[in-house]
């Protein structure tokens, strides 16, 4: 049995939610829509493509100076863009349409165990994420079967606690960056299957392994860091895409090229972890 989101921290949390009015109605009117859908759809994208368009803008979450619960779907990096649509995606599989419904899911999704309790309770990593989010069954990472999955991943993240001047909480509270190294410590060491970048064509492996709406977490091989950027499958007649919240572009975008193309012109990129939203 799927573990019940509504949990009494998520409900407490919820209550001192930043958000503007634009959000609440736009997640209220997107979940009505939904709920006279077809089961049959594909949730993950038809949500991920209401955000198509909008600006990419960094560091959304770090608005506070203590850690609340934020909500902005008017302007998105990868990450939030990826929580947003995931948070619609399981109220959709759930049956849950209400304001309220989507701020619980969000903390549980977001937060270590589902439970608000400051900055380093947010999972900061992606790995972190995955892991947490799988526990709860709210997510599963796909890892099979070989080929494509081909790859080994070896975590060892310390970005974070080696660069804490880039984090406005950390520079706030110093106190915070050994409890986030002790995070980190206990991610790194872990190992993933992934597809290489070289492997990420059309072929009928990779048609069979990844569909459409599944999250693509690309990995990278810059130091201290085990994920560098996050989107949403798209398969297209020439391949595979990536729906994403693109730097580049500044906006929300399906990528023209294709997610093959898209890795080659990334010499860090190293290829692709693959997560599916649970339903």
């Amino acid at each position: 049995m799927k573990r019940v989101i509504f949990l009494i921290t998520a409900v407490l949390a919820v209550m001192s939610a930043k958000a503007v009015d634009h959000d609440s109605i736009f997640v209220a009117e997107t979940l009505a829509e939904a709920s006279h859908l077809p089961r049959t759809i594909c949730f993950p994208l038809h949500f991920a493509r209401k955000f198509l368009g909008r600006p990419y803008v960094a560091h959304t979450l770090e608005c506070n100076d203590e850690e609340q619960l934020v909500v902005n779907t008017r302007q998105l990096d990868c990450t939030t863009l990826v929580e947003n649509v995931t948070a619609l995606t399981l109220c959709a599989y759930r049956n849950l349409y209400t304001w309220r419904d989507y701020l619980n899911v969000l903390v549980e999704m977001r937060y270590r165990g589902g439970k608000l309790d400051g900055y380093t309770s947010r999972l900061h990593y992606f790995t972190d994420w995955i892991d947490d989010n799988s526990r709860k069954e709210l997510v599963k990472e796909i890892q099979q079967p070989v080929p494509p999955f081909t790859a080994l991943q070896t975590v060892n993240v310390n970005y974070m606690s080696r660069h804490p001047e880039y984090y406005k909480a950390l520079k706030m509270h110093p106190e915070m960056v050994p409890v986030i190294a002790a995070q980190e410590d206990s991610l790194s060491g872990r190992q993933y299957r992934f597809i290489p970048k070289g492997e990420v064509s059309d072929t009928k492996a990779l048609r069979s392994a990844v569909r459409d709406g599944d999250i693509i977490a690309i990995t990278c091989s810059k130091a201290g860091l085990d994920i560098a950027h996050l989107g949403f499958a798209v398969w297209r007649k020439d391949g595979l895409h990536l729906l994403n919240a693109s730097q580049l572009h500044k906006k929300v975008v399906e990528e023209p090229m294709t997610l093959g193309q898209y890795l080659s012109k990334h010499p860090s990129h190293t290829g692709i972890r693959v997560v599916r939203i649970e339903k």
